[in-house]
């Protein structure tokens, strides 16, 4: 009888992975964000990353950073951790947790706090000292929704498509 392998990936690992995969269909120059949120029992319940709503051609829409704010993309673009909350089509998203490849924005937290969502895995928080982050983490403390930064493992995952 043969054992089980060892060599499996984690559930971080697992879901980290798939954020990681989903910011890649990211049109956006400059930001490529994805996020994966999970029941309680390890079931994907949905997905998201950063782009322009549906129906708002990426064509149409500027992906500049700077400039007149009607020029630029931050008044357009629909953050991942927002784009996987209204993807999921299951009903509550009580207890659930995020992992997103980029710390939560103030925009997002508020979002994920009013949703159910329980706890947050992110990966990068290069942000961390922008007000908007700040803010929240103020509001996360607050509603009482964990974050830990992911622990990457070092491990080479490799995908061929």
């Amino acid at each position: 009888m043969s054992e089980k392998r060892l060599d499996y990936i984690s559930w971080d690992e697992y879901f980290m992975g798939v954020a990681l995969l989903s910011g890649m269909r990211s049109k956006d120059p400059n930001s490529q964000v994805g996020a994966c949120i999970v029941s309680e029992d390890n079931k994907i319940l949905s997905m998201g990353y950063n782009g322009f709503p549906q129906g708002c051609s990426d064509d149409d829409f500027p992906w500049a950073r700077e400039g007149d704010p009607l020029d630029n993309k931050y008044f357009y673009v629909t953050h991942s951790e927002l784009n996987a909350i209204l993807n999921y089509r299951g009903g509550s998203l009580e207890g659930a947790r995020l992992y997103v490849t980029l710390f939560p924005c103030n925009e997002c937290a508020k979002a994920i706090i009013q949703c159910g969502i329980k706890s947050i895995v992110y990966d990068s928080d290069k942000y961390a000292t922008l007000p908007s982050t700040i803010a929240s983490r103020r509001m996360l403390d607050a509603a009482g929704v964990s974050y830990r930064k992911y622990e990457r493992t070092g491990r080479e995952i490799k995908l061929i498509v």
